[in-house]
């Protein structure tokens, strides 16, 4: 990716980067087909352009996420999507979730839009006059500027929010009721961070996936070109069909063959 010569050597590097991605990611990339858009060759870019794709959900005020198998579909080398993964997350450009699907999914979000998901749920809190808010505070300055993973330990988390203030059993309460963090079920003293008002979603995810593989199996040879089946409505699922698609191909349930009239679109074997 050419670096933009012109630019103020002082700015942070981060910044600088995420600048030039987001010239690349311009509106247009919306419009583009799924077949015109499907792969990258940069981590960073296919996150920046499959960002501005999220699909607008009516009722759920939820900011754009990317799925890992997303990015498996659109990089070709999954060892490059593992490594910039990793270096953009260590970076706090992003934040990586575990995703309570039943499944070994994981949610990308870039950090912005995540502390703005927060600030929306402390909002409405505010409004509804909760008390301890402060907590969301600490979280915010002690806990999700170091603690990079996807979970934290209980004993971790009242440490590191203790920096803020003493911290009470209604603390955590409140980060779980709000959506942020969520106890694993093997082990309750550890939690997952997690996504606020990501449930409804999740579902739709589900059931997406369920609508569309079942679609394509019902078929005679279980395929079909990329740029009907991409303009298909689906019934179960707030989220379009680039959505499920990027996500089907890149876990493995669909792969894309390159035929003289376009990319088709077929169910992998078992």
């Amino acid at each position: 990716m050419n670096k933009d010569t012109n630019s103020d050597s002082s700015k942070p590097k981060k910044r600088r980067r995420g600048e030039e991605i987001e010239a690349e990611s311009s509106s247009s990339d919306r419009t583009l087909s799924l077949e015109e858009n499907l792969t990258f060759s940069d981590t960073l870019v296919a996150l920046r352009i499959m960002r501005a794709q999220f699909p607008h959900i009516d009722k759920v005020s939820i900011r754009p996420f990317i799925l890992q198998s997303q990015l498996y579909s659109s990089v070709n080398d999954r060892t490059q999507v593992d490594r910039e993964l990793e270096s953009l997350r260590r970076e706090r450009v992003l934040r990586v979730f575990k995703l309570n699907t039943g499944q070994d999914d994981h949610a990308i979000m870039f950090l912005d839009d995540y502390l703005n998901q927060i600030e929306c749920v402390v909002k409405r809190m505010e409004e509804k006059k909760q008390v301890n808010l402060e907590v969301f505070e600490w979280f915010q300055t002690h806990v999700l500027d170091s603690k990079l993973e996807p979970s934290v330990g209980h004993e971790e988390l009242c440490s590191l929010l203790s920096i803020g203030g003493k911290v009470k059993d209604e603390h955590i309460s409140l980060l779980i009721n709000a959506g942020i963090l969520t106890r694993q079920l093997i082990d309750p003293d550890m939690y997952w961070f997690a996504i606020p008002n990501i449930g409804s979603v999740l579902k739709g995810l589900s059931q997406g996936r369920k609508e569309i593989l079942s679609f394509l199996n019902r078929r005679k040879y279980k395929e079909m070109m990329l740029a009907l089946l991409e303009k298909k409505h689906l019934r179960f699922s707030p989220l379009d069909m680039r959505f499920h698609l990027r996500d089907l191909i890149g876990s493995g349930h669909l792969k894309t063959i390159h035929t003289p009239t376009g990319l088709v679109v077929q169910i992998s074997k078992d």
